[in-house]
């Protein structure tokens, strides 16, 4: 019974942090109660494991934590769209741009786009339209401020494999800015 009272007070006290802290690490508010529910049920098994070394809620936010990088780790494990089809129109046999795919020059902004509700708006459709696992490497180092080898243990994926994404990734962002963006 102890057990169960337990959890049951720390659902109540902890769940609303726990969401937030799990959408601001995913975007998603359905993987983020995914996730705070799956950090309970492995609390309730794992309860007599629970010493009481450190509090309740940094215990459970350690538990959300490894199910968010598990959550990303499976992603970056997904297969995703190969550098030929996604490329094969930008880029030409030799690497060079083709002339119709060379980017825009961007004219000079007289306020920061960053400050842009709207710029905001279309970059963060932008980002959700990446595959998953180039969305985790982008927002872990450009929004979290990860370092690559941060993001690589994380995501347990190569140096290579990264950098690769991350080139990727900014190429599809800026086409995809350029078209909900800049075009008009």
């Amino acid at each position: 019974m102890e057990k169960n009272v337990k959890i049951s007070e720390w659902v109540n006290q902890y769940t609303d942090e726990m969401y937030r802290w799990a959408y601001q690490k995913t975007s998603s508010s359905e993987m983020a109660s995914d996730l705070v529910q799956d950090t309970f049920l492995a609390a309730s098994e794992k309860f007599e494991s629970f010493k009481a070394k450190s509090t309740p809620k940094t215990w459970l936010f350690a538990i959300l934590n490894h199910k968010i990088i598990d959550h990303y780790r499976k992603k970056a494990k997904q297969p995703t769209v190969s550098g030929d089809q996604l490329f094969s129109t930008v880029f030409n046999e030799n690497g060079s741009w083709n002339l119709s795919h060379t980017p825009h020059d961007w004219q000079e902004e007289k306020t920061n786009l960053l400050d842009d509700r709207n710029f905001l708006k279309v970059l963060q459709k932008c980002m959700e339209d990446l595959p998953e696992n180039w969305y985790a490497c982008v927002k872990l180092k450009y929004i979290m401020n990860k370092s690559g080898t941060e993001i690589c243990q994380e995501l347990n994926i190569a140096q290579t494999n990264y950098w690769q994404i991350i080139h990727r990734a900014k190429l599809q962002l800026r086409g995809c800015l350029e078209k909900k963006w800049f075009a008009g």
